[in-house]
């Protein structure tokens, strides 16, 4: 059995943004509460910039590069647009997801095998810019072969199929959806890969996704977000920790 690395979490802080759009004011800051996450004990931060800014603005991810110490995640389509302003930013890493202007979230992993001659140069532009890239993608073998072909050096699985699986309460689905991203975690440490994890991640289910040793670093975001109406986002941030560093000691459930 591999031993089990240490695990970092990453807050993604759109739908504070989200909150904020809704009535067009400054409040509430996404910069307010990255502070306020990284005073909490997260390791980074991970903000969205969709091509219909319906969430985190240009402005915002500067000012979260400028204003913050933890390490700045990039989320981002494979677009010009996107490529210009992640260099103008430099932040220390960007993950490239797919995006689709009609979908409420991310809804699946980025097709690396079918656009792989697309997105292998992309990747090199980043790099070349120093800023560490991650590319989102499904628990599937092809895709994460055509990944570590295109260079980058980080991978993050799409977990989805699994949340919805807990949703459903279904034990089956569960348990095919984990074994699933287990397999794909081995096959992307033992190519090398930095593999994180992410999507639909709650305090329930996120222990046995936090136990698979070669992960990394989970990111989660939509569920804190929602649970700081009810406790807080300090303590919301507290909890997950506590929940992964339990799963990684064994000390589950």
């Amino acid at each position: 059995m591999a031993a089990k690395k240490p695990l970092r979490l990453g807050v993604n802080i759109d739908h504070v943004a989200t909150i904020r759009n809704a009535r067009g004011g400054p409040h509430p800051d996404p910069l307010r509460a990255a502070e306020l996450v990284a005073s909490a004990g997260a390791d980074g931060i991970t903000a969205h910039l969709r091509e219909d800014r319906r969430h985190i603005i240009d402005e915002d991810m500067r000012r979260l590069k400028d204003g913050i110490d933890l390490p700045l995640n990039f989320e981002m389509a494979a677009t010009a647009e996107m490529l210009q302003l992640c260099t103008q930013v430099k932040p220390h890493a960007c993950c490239i997801v797919p995006e689709n202007r009609n979908e409420q979230t991310t809804e699946g992993g980025l097709d690396v095998a079918g656009q792989h001659n697309f997105i292998a140069p992309f990747v090199r532009e980043l790099m070349d810019a120093n800023i560490r890239v991650s590319l989102f993608v499904d628990p599937e073998q092809s895709q994460i072969e055509a990944a570590k072909s295109t260079g980058a050096p980080v991978i993050e699985i799409h977990t989805g199929a699994y949340y919805e699986a807990t949703a459903a309460t279904d034990s089956k689905r569960i348990s095919a959806e984990l074994e699933k991203i287990r397999s794909a975690a081995e096959l992307a440490d033992g190519l090398g890969l930095e593999v994180h994890a992410g999507h639909g991640l709650t305090f329930l289910n996120v222990q046995p996704v936090a136990a698979i040793p070669q992960l990394v670093e989970l990111n989660i975001g939509h569920f804190l977000v929602g649970e700081a109406v009810f406790m807080g986002l300090a303590e919301a941030v507290k909890e997950m920790k506590r929940l992964m560093q339990d799963a990684r000691t064994g000390a589950m459930y």
